[in-house]
């Protein structure tokens, strides 16, 4: 607990606000999507996805590695599209770096898809895998905010990383 609490005042020091943020893509998303009031579940990264899905209007959300949470999502939005050919975003408790990698080899993420992570704080071997992560060419914005870590990949976009306050 003394260790996680430290790396949070080291995050708060890094971090911005949206006045900090330059690009209008990341300053829109965090002002109005991120910062907005209204709160769909009580876990921040899980808030996070579904404020995000109606803040994009995502039609393919691919959840790995929690079954209870992919068929929350399936209930909540209904008219989804299931197809196995694309991702809009792909949201994952655990971070699985070759998972990922292999995703992302096989093109079924494309531009303007997100990857939202959970926890990229839990521990130093996943906070490490999510830094290898955001070095990924095809990933252009990266944003860190704290309780999760977010990836788009925007092709008309310049690479830049953002650590966020929520």
């Amino acid at each position: 607990m003394h260790v996680k609490f430290i790396t949070y005042l080291k995050f708060l020091s890094k971090s911005t606000n949206q006045h900090g943020v330059h690009s209008p893509f990341v300053f829109n998303y965090v002002t109005k999507c991120l910062y907005s009031e209204q709160k769909k579940h009580s876990n921040k990264s899980i808030n996070i996805l579904l404020k995000s899905n109606d803040y994009f209007n995502f039609d393919r959300i691919k959840v790995l590695g929690s079954p209870s949470l992919d068929g929350e999502v399936k209930k909540m939005f209904q008219n989804q599209n299931q197809s196995k050919d694309s991702i809009d975003v792909l949201y994952t408790e655990k971070l699985n770096l070759l998972l990922v990698e292999e995703i992302l080899k096989q093109d079924r993420l494309h531009n303007d898809s997100m990857i939202l992570i959970d926890s990229i704080y839990q521990s130093p071997k996943k906070h490490q895998a999510w830094k290898k992560l955001i070095t990924s060419p095809k990933i252009t914005v990266s944003m860190d905010l704290f309780h999760c870590g977010v990836l788009f990949i925007r092709k008309e976009q310049e690479k830049e990383h953002f650590i966020i306050r929520i």
